[in-house]
């Protein structure tokens, strides 16, 4: 087993786009999603992600500390890549591509594992906040270039986590989601709650 070691890390943790960083953290992922789908979704040892992926176990150790932090991380690049967040400046129709896009893909084979991993990863991992949001933030950043699109002040990217895709997830795990219906009453519920800020923050008009 080779050791990758890669000095590009920063001391906080996150990422350096492009290089051996890149690939490191690629092959170590690509390690997670075959040993989960080899063993039910069941979150690997950081031993046997490090046989699989060539990687050094002290490397993955000092990037993701925990294996439930390393499912969390792979668990939200999934997410971030199987359903792409539109800012056409069309807030309805944005959210709804979002929203049908992320039922789509958790439709698919091992779509809700993933996520599912990452609810029992952040639960049992333990992270603190600021690791939490440090590994959130790429889809948070994305949530809020779609409001800011739209010039929507009323939400934030938190409001779509709660409103949109803890609701999908739930409704995709019971099985009583559908990429069409579901997304529009999702949408619908979202644009009530803003609609709603909105009024309550409008004076009244004084009559005479």
């Amino acid at each position: 087993m080779s050791d990758t070691t890669d000095h590009g890390l920063q001391s906080t943790g996150t990422v350096r786009p492009g290089g051996r960083t890149a690939r490191t953290r690629e092959a170590v992922h690509q390690a997670v999603r075959e040993l989960m789908a080899e063993h039910g979704g069941e979150a690997p040892e950081v031993s046997a992600v490090a046989t699989r992926s060539g990687v050094h176990p002290a490397t993955i150790y000092r990037r993701w500390r925990t294996r439930d932090a390393l499912v969390l991380d792979v668990a939200v690049a999934d997410v971030n890549a199987a359903s792409p967040v539109p800012a056409t400046g069309d807030l309805r129709a944005d959210l709804l591509a979002y929203t049908r896009g992320l039922l789509d893909a958790f439709d698919r084979p091992g779509g809700l594992a993933f996520v599912d991993a990452l609810v029992r990863a952040s639960r049992e991992a333990r992270l603190s906040p600021e690791r939490t949001e440090e590994l959130l933030r790429p889809r948070l950043d994305l949530f809020q270039r779609l409001l800011d699109a739209s010039g929507t002040t009323e939400l934030d990217p938190l409001d779509l986590v709660l409103l949109l895709v803890a609701p999908a997830h739930l409704g995709s795990t019971l099985g009583i989601s559908d990429a069409t219906g579901a997304a529009e009453r999702l949408v619908d519920n979202v644009l009530d709650v803003a609609a709603g800020r909105r009024s309550r923050a409008t004076p009244p008009t004084r009559r005479g």
